[in-house]
């Protein structure tokens, strides 16, 4: 009798942590077809409306991080954390599951480190060039550790390291044909220059403020703008549509064309977002975010800066922005410069190559 294939997912909190969750289990159901999927998300985050849309069951544990300012909400975090280690147990108990994959938030530690101590096999799938603490534990009994940079060895344990990438979206390898697509859905100048900001599926507020304060510079340097305010901001940045030229947008429903639209971007630098452009091969400018924990954005953001592969605006210079945008607008030069070597960082097969090293787990 072949044996049944039960596969539990945790990951949230961000669409960087969820989105490769779901992509991960949609190459897996391409495999198995017949698996049982079950998802473990943290309550009232993004992954409970995000994962059910995906088509697939989730369980929400009652936890959180700790807030690392002194706060209130710190006193619960102890009942949280007891909470959602019983149910994570239960939850593995009942579930039986062959394997146990993690892609980073809130709810992964948990479900990872009772998985660990009741002998599951589990994978980290690691996007950062810089891991958070709960992943430095979690890899001493994890099985394989899935990565997207060089120089983790230094974190995880180096015989279980296998260099993948990040899960990109598949509609993104080949948004050089959809060039004259993109102009038309968005009616776009071919005269102009397109410049896209992406702050992330919430919004960024020192982004918009930024493209607020220079917006009728950009547009007098004859710069069309794709901006991507997060639903959080929308309201607030909406009325500079009625400026020639500029085009904004709680979020961005179709990726592909706005990223062929593109001829410079702006972005935070979250790993799925990095591992997206690197696809894309355009000129970046990132932005990381400082308020994010062990500041893993800019280390992100170094790791292709460094290679002569995009420019790095930190918020505390936001002050140099002209300056630099007007230099990357102006020279041809850089931007290829900067466009080949980024794409020369891609990696195209992340899922797959993935979920190879999970049915070799599966499979053992």
């Amino acid at each position: 009798m072949k044996q049944s294939v039960n596969i539990i997912l945790s990951g949230g909190g961000t669409g960087g942590h969820i989105y490769p969750a779901v992509s991960i289990a949609n190459e897996l159901k391409e495999k198995y077809p017949d698996a049982k999927f079950l998802f473990v998300g943290a309550k009232d985050r993004m992954e409970m409306e995000k994962v059910p849309q995906a088509g697939y069951e989730i369980i929400g544990l009652w936890i959180s991080g700790l807030q690392r300012k002194l706060t209130i909400k710190n006193l619960a975090f102890p009942f949280k954390l007891f909470s959602s280690f019983f149910n994570a147990y239960k939850i593995i108990k009942k579930f039986k599951p062959t394997i146990v994959i993690g892609t980073g938030g809130f709810a992964s530690g948990p479900t990872l480190f009772m998985a660990n101590r009741l002998g599951v096999k589990t994978v980290i799938q690691e996007q950062n060039s810089y891991p958070g603490i709960t992943n430095k534990l979690l890899s001493k009994k994890a099985h394989k550790i899935c990565v997207a940079y060089d120089g983790l060895e230094r974190f995880f344990p180096v015989g279980k390291i296998i260099k993948t990438g990040n899960p990109v979206r598949q509609d993104l390898l080949d948004i050089d044909s959809k060039r004259e697509q993109a102009l038309k859905y968005f009616n776009l100048d071919i005269h102009k220059k397109t410049l896209v900001i992406i702050g992330g599926s919430l919004g960024a507020r020192a982004v918009n403020n930024l493209i607020e304060k220079h917006i009728n510079w950009l547009v007098s340097n004859k710069v069309e703008l794709i901006w991507q305010t997060g639903k959080l901001y929308y309201d607030e940045f909406k009325k500079y549509d009625e400026l020639e030229g500029v085009q904004t947008y709680a979020f961005l429903n179709r990726m592909d064309l706005t990223y062929a639209a593109a001829d410079i971007l702006i972005s935070r630098a979250g790993a799925s977002s990095i591992s997206e452009l690197c696809i894309v091969g355009k000129p970046v400018i990132f932005i990381p975010s400082p308020n994010v924990a062990e500041d893993h954005q800019t280390k992100n953001a170094l790791a292709v800066v460094n290679d002569n592969a995009a420019l790095l605006l930190k918020e505390s210079e936001l002050e140099m922005f002209q300056t630099m945008f007007k230099e990357l607008l102006e020279n041809e030069k850089l931007q290829e410069t900067l466009s080949e070597n980024i794409k020369k960082l891609a990696l195209p097969n992340a899922t797959k190559d993935i979920v190879k090293e999970i049915e070799k787990l599966i499979i053992s």
